[in-house]
């Protein structure tokens, strides 16, 4: 039998983490309520065990890079924020499958934002639907 550590806070975010006695393969669940920011830089991975929704601001062109730790049937949000220049590009990995096989154009105004929501299908392939410039 497995022992379960829950933590959180009175919002309902927070982890849910099922102890394994006998091996290392412990499974960590992260409940709704939280985004997590994802680290700006030249290339973005994001860790999809950490979380299933994130945000990250753009200081320059990136890349998002396919991500770690995917698990299909996964499914969750990335928030891209505009810095307060704006006009920065966002490039993708592989895995990241949009409609019609073309990746999207962020908006392009200081400060706006878009939306990438996905559905982790294997562990190769995410696919994505983008939406942008919301006020």
């Amino acid at each position: 039998m497995s022992n379960v550590k829950i933590q959180g806070s009175a919002g309902g975010a927070g982890t849910i983490t099922l102890l394994s006695p006998n091996t290392d393969s412990d499974l960590t669940i992260t409940l709704p309520g939280v985004v997590s920011t994802l680290s700006d830089g030249a290339t973005i991975t994001p860790d999809f065990s950490a979380n299933s929704t994130f945000t990250v601001t753009l200081g320059g062109n990136r890349t998002m890079a396919n991500p770690t730790n995917l698990i299909p049937g996964q499914t969750g949000s990335i928030f891209i924020v505009q810095d307060g220049t704006g006009s920065r590009t966002l490039a993708w990995g592989s895995y990241w499958n949009f409609i019609n096989g073309t990746a999207p154009t962020l908006s392009t105004n200081a400060n706006s934002v878009d939306r990438v929501d996905y559905v982790v299908r294997t562990a190769g392939s995410i696919h994505a639907v983008f939406t942008g410039n919301y006020s």
